[in-house]
């Protein structure tokens, strides 16, 4: 059922993260609904691999404030989809874009949210906050053809039992198929990149040891979890 590993078969591409993609996450965070998709990015090295079917260890840095964990529905891409490509198809065609949809998995924007907040006073770009080493883990990829009704996906975190966060894709202020118009509009997306498609509320700091299960339920209704523990980085 699952890729052979984070992104197989392609090799890894970019990472494209939308922010406050819900409502009630940008509400508990103090921060306004955006009019268009809010889009930052991460690099490859941010991917930390959590395997289905087997405990998975991720590692957060430690001394830098607050580590905040936002639970995400990753997409994987198979199918590039270009400013090109939009402008032949009809305006409301998200067959078509949904279509270049390869695997759907979840993913963990890892946040440094003390840093974040001083770089948004300074009125600096996020990359210190959300791009450091690791701040990506992500799990396998569940073929696109066995997830259902991608509008009816369900996301949820356990930590230590409790639940965090959770949400569906209904809650999305931008659908799916909005999210990979605007992206390919201004980037362009090429098989092995990943969209990370932003996180409901409910987010708050991790510490070591805390063990966490992360949530999938696709739109067939079959629920797919990951169990992950943390780990405090060695630098």
């Amino acid at each position: 059922m699952f890729t052979n590993g984070a992104v197989a078969p392609f090799s890894l591409g970019s990472i494209f993260c939308v922010g406050r993609n819900y409502a009630e996450h940008a509400a508990e965070l103090g921060n306004a609904v955006p009019e268009a998709p809010l889009l930052f990015s991460k690099p490859a090295g941010a991917v930390q691999a959590v395997r289905y079917g087997q405990p998975s260890t991720i590692v957060i840095p430690t001394g830098q404030g607050a580590c905040h964990h936002e639970l995400e529905i990753a997409l994987l891409i198979g199918k590039p989809v270009t400013a090109e490509l939009l402008a032949h198809l009809p305006e409301q065609s998200d067959a078509a874009i949904l279509a270049t949809i390869s695997g759907v998995g979840l993913a963990l924007d890892l946040t440094l949210r003390d840093v974040q907040d001083q770089l948004k006073q300074a009125g600096h770009p996020w990359e210190r906050a959300k791009a450091f080493h690791g701040s990506c883990p992500l799990t396998d990829f569940v073929p696109v053809a066995d997830m259902g009704p991608l509008d009816a996906m369900r996301l949820r975190l356990l930590r230590n039992g409790n639940v965090q966060q959770e949400g569906d894709a209904t809650q999305m202020i931008f659908s799916l198929a909005a999210l990979l118009r605007e992206i390919a509009q201004v980037f362009s997306l090429q098989p092995g990149d990943v969209v990370l498609t932003g996180t409901p509320a409910g987010v708050g700091p991790l510490q070591p040891g805390d063990e966490l299960t992360l949530e999938l339920v696709t739109g067939s209704k079959q629920c797919l979890q990951w169990h992950v523990r943390v780990a405090a980085a060695n630098v």
